[in-house]
């Protein structure tokens, strides 16, 4: 028997254990530490929108604050409501288990395990980006500290946080306890989207290797027309492996269905903020380029940018990355030898081929409907709307 946890969620078990997210392990210790980690998020984003209780609110503060807090809102978005979903995410979590432990077939077997390797490259790889961002991120807010150890003595540095934060206490005297917290912060609010998005691409590779098992023994059934065997015998067989096709995609389609409605509300809420947080930090790269402001502010907005839009873009490439492989179903269903099949399976074969004259797709609200068009629309979206704030600044 194949064990998920172990073997093909392994480091989705190790990111999503590190902030007490594990939905197969969670108990006083796990919840105490979401509630450490949750509040850690909060309260960064708390003391950064308090600088408006301190400065004189106008348009450009505003740009400014918001274009950091909204990194760490769509994290504490995305920690919060996922750890409301939690049951759900188990449940689905041993669905899969048992589809894996059905699986006989020596060659469906090998598709899940190619698809595995695949979502594990995906963490992989997301892990070594996020920890990229995190340490870059961490190590321009100690900049102005390492470059004062470089420097003579007698040379003093202004101490400046590229982030607006408003603690209320002397921030010349607690200044490394300052930037630890928001070091600190950020490090969660990048573990939190690199674990709960990798968990989602598992998710995702894991129900497309079930279409493509579908396409397997759609192949193999009409396979079977070829060989040598007794007509009522190959019917026989030909009827039980599309039947078995038609099972194994209801169940990934109940799957992928599953798992959008109960994460819907939390996929909605990242697309408006996701918007908001990628318009905000164009807007404040140009307006860095334009006021000839210390080359040191861009790191921040050019870093939220590209992980806004690589963020964007994985999200609406798995959505794209379902429709693709269901459609690949009826793609086999049409290059297959159907016509040489016995009358009755040809008119089970054409129920197939109808219903494959709709797309799967994943709908968020009825509004967004996830693929590459939808992500070129939402960087589009975003362009229009710092176009806006540029014109009217």
């Amino acid at each position: 028997m194949m064990c998920l946890e172990t073997q093909h969620f392994k480091l989705n078990r190790f990111l999503l254990l590190t902030i007490g997210l594990w939905p197969l392990k969670q108990s006083n210790l796990t919840r105490f530490q979401f509630i450490i980690l949750s509040s850690v998020l909060t309260t960064s984003i708390i003391f950064q929108l308090t600088i408006f209780v301190t400065l004189r609110c106008t348009p450009n503060l505003v740009v400014k604050v918001l274009s950091s807090t909204c990194l760490f809102s769509i994290s504490a978005i995305k920690y919060n409501l996922f750890s409301l979903k939690m049951e759900a995410v188990k449940d689905l979590l041993i669905k899969l288990q048992e589809i894996h432990d059905g699986l006989k077939d020596k060659n469906e077997i090998a598709i899940m395990k190619e698809y595995s390797c695949l979502a594990k490259r995906y963490t992989a790889v997301l892990t070594i980006l996020g920890l990229y961002s995190s340490f870059s991120i961490i190590i321009a807010l100690f900049w102005s500290s390492i470059f004062y150890l470089i420097l003579p003595i007698n040379i003093s540095i202004s101490h400046h946080l590229p982030i607006m934060m408003e603690y209320f206490i002397d921030q010349e005297i607690y200044f490394y306890l300052i930037p630890l917290h928001i070091s600190v912060a950020m490090f969660i609010a990048m573990t939190v989207a690199i674990a709960i998005g990798a968990m989602f691409v598992a998710y995702d590779q894991h129900i497309c290797a079930m279409f493509k098992i579908s396409s397997y023994r759609i192949k193999r059934a009409v396979h079977i027309i070829t060989l040598g065997v007794n007509k009522s015998k190959k019917e026989n067989l030909i009827l039980k492996g599309i039947i078995s096709a038609v099972n194994i995609h209801r169940q990934a389609i109940k799957l992928s269905e599953f798992l959008v409605s109960k994460i819907q509300t939390m996929l909605f809420c990242l697309i408006i903020v996701g918007v908001i947080f990628l318009s905000l930090n164009l807007f404040r790269i140009f307006q860095i380029a334009s006021s000839g402001d210390d080359v040191e502010e861009f790191i921040f907005p050019f870093q939220f940018v590209t992980f806004s839009i690589v963020y964007m873009f994985l999200a609406n490439y798995i959505a794209q990355d379902l429709t693709d492989h269901n459609n690949h179903i009826f793609t086999t269903v049409y290059d297959v030898q159907w016509h040489i099949a016995p009358l009755h399976i040809q008119k089970m074969i054409l129920f197939l081929l109808q219903r494959g004259a709709k797309d799967y797709t994943i709908n968020v609200g009825g509004l967004f409907v996830g693929s590459l068009e939808c992500f070129a629309t939402l960087v589009k979206a975003s362009v229009s709307y710092f176009t806006f704030m540029y014109s009217t600044q």
